[in-house]
């Protein structure tokens, strides 16, 4: 069974850095995309970035140039850092992967049970 298995949440202080990590766990799968995405109190869920397992990145304007996204292919893991965090990045974020397992012929998306980060000081 595929799942998705989040880490790296919690209390920052303003200006600090984080790094969230997000592992696929199961078999027969391969996966193509990967990718944060968050959600505010009172807000809708929103897109943070992703990468391919090819390594192609796709970044929000909201964390681009404070952020570095990678890929593991040997863990089927990815993490995301971002620096300077803000009060306005308090969010629950996501992990969300986009796989295909061996067989099907369509890929299906998961996602984690997501992982709180606080930006206060």
């Amino acid at each position: 069974q595929v799942q998705l298995v989040e880490s790296g949440g919690g209390l920052v202080q303003p200006g600090g850095s984080l790094r969230l990590s997000c592992e696929v766990t199961g078999s027969g799968f391969r996966i193509n995309v990967m990718g944060w995405y968050r959600q505010a109190p009172g807000k809708q869920r929103e897109f943070v970035a992703s990468i391919t397992s090819g390594g192609r990145t796709n970044v929000s304007s909201s964390v681009k140039g404070r952020n570095a996204i990678s890929f593991d292919n040997a863990k089927d893991a990815m993490s995301l850092q971002i620096d300077n965090l803000k009060p306005e990045d308090t969010a629950t974020y996501y992990c969300n992967a986009d796989i295909t397992k061996w067989g099907d012929s369509r890929a299906s998306k998961y996602w984690g049970q997501g992982t709180q980060v606080t930006v206060s000081s």
